[in-house]
């Protein structure tokens, strides 16, 4: 079973990791683009974390990657949110396909 689990991991991170990279490259705005970036990279990283678990298979790289697991997920969208809040500040306006209703009351 552990057999097909790093191929198969290495796919799908890798996978999500192009999308990530698709996204940043096609969306039409930072915020768009920020997204795309911190969604799908952050778990393209923790799948790709996931098969370097599998192929290690020691109790250290498990802790390690559980670690960097709880990091992607507790700073990629702190720092997403923090970035999108100063842009909006300084006045980065959103592309005209971006629905911006629960921003009016922001920035006041």
């Amino acid at each position: 079973m552990m057999a097909f689990m790093l191929p198969l991991c290495l796919l799908a991170g890798s996978v999500f990791v192009l999308l990530a990279s698709i996204g940043v490259f096609r969306f039409g705005d930072a915020y768009q683009r920020m997204h795309a970036a911190t969604k799908a990279g952050a778990f393209g990283g923790a799948i790709l974390a996931l098969g370097a678990g599998f192929h290690f298979a020691t109790l250290r790289v498990w802790i390690e990657v559980m670690l960097l697991m709880m990091f992607f997920y507790s700073t990629m969208p702190v720092a997403a949110h923090l970035i999108a809040r100063a842009g909006n500040r300084a006045g980065v306006k959103p592309s005209h396909d971006t629905d911006t209703g629960e921003l009016e009351h922001f920035g006041e």
